[in-house]
């Protein structure tokens, strides 16, 4: 089928699998972990063919173009998690597998199908590694889109979302090689997440980036002097952010002043 025609079919079918996501309250009537009786394991990588359905290698979703990864390798992203649950159950998703929310899976826009990649909560540490075969979520500011299982194992079902980083897993690797980024080293309790939106070598282009924030009125935020860098580093951040509402927020004042490119740090 040519690309163009294929685009159009698969948004079809990507929009009923998986077209807006995440509704609130979208699980099973029990809260908690006793609706699931006994919680799935992570998924386990594995190399599997990649699927002849929804990787593109471009195709359209509400008027926006997604161009498909070429390779995983590499990947890693911050940002909003959020998770889809009853109302998808059973329902095909991109790659024409039945979707099952007690599974281990996952939905992203652009890596391929299907990829491993494990999830950590920032704002508790909590990780799970889930195998995507879905696209989606489309909603503004979204990067993945969580099964209810795996939601309820990074404990973020009540809240519906969470800020999290994804870091793709190489099947290549021999088994309990650790996830570049990952919490294998654990997050002490102090601490906190933040936004940064530049790093200069001059302090005067950090003070001329800090003087543009605190004029559109974002006014916590600081400029860190990173001495452990070679030269040093003048990195502006924003926060500490505690939640996804804020950091939603925060994310629309920047791009009314042009930084499209925040990045979720903790420090």
């Amino acid at each position: 089928m040519p690309i163009r025609a294929w685009a159009v079919a698969s948004t079809a079918l990507m929009l009923a699998a998986c077209g807006g996501h995440t509704v609130k309250g979208d699980g099973p009537p029990a809260s908690g972990s006793a609706s699931i009786p006994n919680l799935p394991g992570d998924a386990v990588p594995r190399q599997e063919p990649r699927s002849k359905y929804g990787n593109g290698p471009v195709y359209e979703v509400l008027g926006k173009r997604y161009t498909v990864l070429p390779t995983s390798e590499g990947y890693q992203e911050r940002g909003v998690a959020s998770w889809y649950g009853k109302k998808f159950h059973g329902r095909l998703t991109s790659n024409r597998e039945p979707y099952d929310m007690y599974a281990m899976t996952a939905a992203h826009k652009t890596l391929p199908l299907p990829t491993y990649v494990q999830v950590r909560n920032l704002q508790n540490n909590k990780t799970v590694v889930v195998r995507v075969n879905d696209r989606g979520p489309f909603l503004h500011n979204r990067i993945i889109d969580l099964s209810y299982a795996a939601a309820l194992k990074l404990d973020m079902v009540k809240d519906g979302t969470a800020l999290v980083q994804v870091t793709a897993i190489s099947v290549d690797e021999p088994a309990g090689t650790a996830v570049p980024g990952s919490s294998a080293t654990k997050a002490s309790s102090g601490e906190k997440i933040f936004v940064q939106v530049g790093a200069f070598g001059d302090r005067s282009n950090a003070e001329r980036r800090l003087e543009l924030l605190r004029t559109a009125g974002i006014d916590f935020a600081f400029i860190h002097e990173d001495h452990a860098a070679a030269p040093p580093l003048f990195r502006v951040r924003i926060g500490p952010v505690v939640d996804v509402q804020q950091y939603d927020t925060l994310v629309d004042e920047l791009e009314s002043v042009g930084i499209f490119d925040p990045y979720l740090i903790k420090d």
